[in-house]
This record gives C-alpha cells, sequence and structure tokens, in this order.
C-alpha cells in the first residue's frame, strides 16, 4: 500500500508542481494572485516521500479558508477524491472554488459535495475578426483626453473616440498567469447599448495579442449585458466558477 500524506507548506514547494498545472488548464486561472495575498496556505501531498501534489488555501484571515487550487499529477489520481476529502479535513476548509475549465479539481468539486453555486462566466479567446464602425475610432488614448467618470473599472489605455469625444475605455490587467491578460472596459452611461462596448473590446483583443498576450475576460452570470459585448467582441465562454460548501 502506498503510504500518502498531506502537510502545509510554503509556497515555493509548490511552485514546480504549479507549473504542471498551469500547463495543464492552459487557461486564465481566475484567482492566480491569490498566492501572493494575505490569508494564503498551502498544503503539499507526498506519496510514498515524493512530492505529487498540493492544494491551496485563500480567506484564512476570515476563519475557514476556501480550497482554490487543488492539483495531482496524473500517476497519483487514483484516489484523488478521497485525497480532496482529506484535504478538506486537515486544511480545516470551509469551502471549495474553481474552474469548470480545470476539468480535474471541477470534477471532484461536483461529485464529491453536491449542490454548487455559480456567479461568474469565465471567457477566452474566439476565432478573430474585426469589427468596424463609421461613426467611431479606437485608439490609445492621448494625455490630453478628456476621459468622463468611472464607475467600476478603471481608465484603460485605449479609448473609442467619436467625433472627437472619449466615450469609452479599455484595456488588459497583466497579473494573471502568463501568457494570459484580462481584458476590462467602461463605456459612457449615456451611449450604452449601441455596440460601443464590443467594439472597444474588438480592438483591445488586437492589442493583447500585439504585446505577445492571450485575451481572456469575465463577468457576473446576471450581467447579460457585459455577456453579449463579449461574445460580440470575439471571446467565447470557455468556464465558469462554481463554489461548494464542505458543511
Amino acid at each position: 500500500m502506498r503510504e500518502l500524506s498531506i502537510a502545509v507548506c510554503r509556497l515555493s514547494d509548490i511552485q514546480p508542481l504549479r507549473q504542471l498545472f498551469l500547463q495543464e488548464i492552459n487557461a486564465q486561472v481566475r484567482y492566480d494572485a491569490a498566492h501572493s495575498r494575505r490569508g494564503a496556505g498551502w498544503f503539499i501531498v507526498r506519496q510514498d516521500g515524493r512530492d505529487v501534489g498540493y492544494g491551496a488555501l485563500k480567506d484564512l484571515q476570515d476563519g475557514p479558508g476556501t480550497i482554490f487550487e487543488f492539483y495531482l499529477v496524473p500517476a497519483a489520481r487514483h484516489e484523488a477524491l478521497e485525497t480532496l476529502r482529506r484535504l478538506v479535513r486537515i486544511s480545516n476548509a470551509g469551502a471549495l472554488e474553481c474552474q469548470t475549465n480545470d476539468r480535474f479539481y471541477a470534477a471532484l468539486v461536483q461529485d464529491a459535495f453536491g449542490q454548487s453555486t455559480c456567479d461568474t462566466i469565465l471567457y477566452g479567446a474566439g476565432p478573430p475578426h474585426a469589427l468596424e464602425r463609421t461613426d467611431a475610432t479606437f485608439r490609445r488614448r492621448k494625455r490630453a483626453d478628456r476621459v468622463f467618470e468611472h464607475q467600476v473599472e478603471p481608465v484603460g489605455d485605449f479609448v473609442v473616440d467619436v467625433r472627437g469625444e472619449v466615450i469609452a475605455t479599455g484595456g488588459f490587467l497583466l497579473h494573471y498567469n502568463p501568457p494570459f491578460a484580462d481584458v476590462f472596459m467602461e463605456v459612457r452611461s449615456d451611449v450604452r447599448r449601441r455596440g460601443y462596448g464590443s467594439f472597444l473590446v474588438n480592438g483591445v483583443l488586437s492589442e493583447c495579442y500585439l504585446a505577445g498576450r492571450v485575451p481572456a475576460a469575465r463577468t457576473s452570470t446576471d450581467n447579460i449585458a457585459s455577456q453579449r459585448t463579449l461574445l460580440r467582441a470575439g471571446l467565447i465562454e470557455c468556464g465558469r466558477m462554481l463554489r461548494a460548501s464542505t458543511a
């Protein structure tokens, strides 16, 4: 019988295994930055003295944490469900979160912990296409531009210009796992639902590729307008965020 153990470790201890995880998922990891934030914790899984997997938790500063990453090398997956249950007991995790495009972990969460909830849709790169408009120009933001007050997103590096007036801004963030970049945008409230958001995002997608990045995005499940904007711009749904309680 193979001896399996799970123990607290440091982030550096899981890095070789996490590189395998990132190669396998081959997608933007929503909680990639959680590893460097307060409240993160890590557990190494060992089999016969060899490192074969890990678990990562977030929000430990608020009480029982959430397991947001769980990975085992393929050769150690024959008892994956029981290993995850042991990790939950040892870490005292209160919940699990996963991306459905992380097929290994998502299947375990759905099988082991029953009812899950979903509040976020994940988007990845789709077939490239260009959107054109005769009434608007996509360009890089200038220092002299007068930008409207943003309510949700930061002011982006790129804008939609209509007759010299900035009516939308957007860009992409680079604090996710390479080569992925997170696309964001905001359209001035009085000109929404006219296609400017899709036109802007479509231009930002091209800028992502020119910067050597692969575009990705996310939005809430109840934001229908944002979902339509991302799809029209050239992104496709690639996954959803699931959350399940361990109680």
